[in-house]
């Protein structure tokens, strides 16, 4: 399955074989400090930075009604965000995983992000569309 939306995502999680928990990682773009005048100017244009998680949470995909309300629930936090990552672990013998179990392979995904490797995440924007890094 293509996905291309956050819905795509939801649809595919509740699809797979072995029921899903899917992993959350809420980010910031930031500049470091010692940015070049280049880097600040790609920066103001939308491109560059470092991403910083700020925020994160596992659920089941029937915990999730859709993106409006994973949106609502993370603005209840007061913490700001730019894009959002997932990744789905999998259960086993027609058991999801519980969260005791997605606390390590969440803490392994934070430190994944801050090293920027991404790639083996889905990304998402504000509005629920993938978003692709080059």
């Amino acid at each position: 399955m293509n996905i291309t939306c956050f819905d795509d995502l939801l649809r595919a999680a509740r699809e797979q074989d072995e029921p899903q928990r899917l992993l959350f990682v809420f980010v910031t773009a930031e500049l470091p400090a010692d940015a070049s005048a280049e880097e600040r100017q790609r920066f103001a244009q939308g491109q560059g930075g470092t991403l910083k998680p700020v925020l994160c949470v596992d659920k089941l995909p029937d915990e999730v009604i859709d993106f409006t309300a994973l949106v609502a629930e993370s603005t209840r936090t007061e913490v700001a965000w730019e894009l959002v990552f997932a990744a789905g672990l999998s259960g086993r013998a027609g058991l999801a995983p519980n969260p005791d179990e997605a606390e390590q392979p969440l803490k392994m995904m934070v430190a994944a992000i801050e090293s920027g490797s991404i790639g083996s995440f889905l990304a998402f924007d504000r509005d629920g569309q993938t978003v692709a890094f080059y």
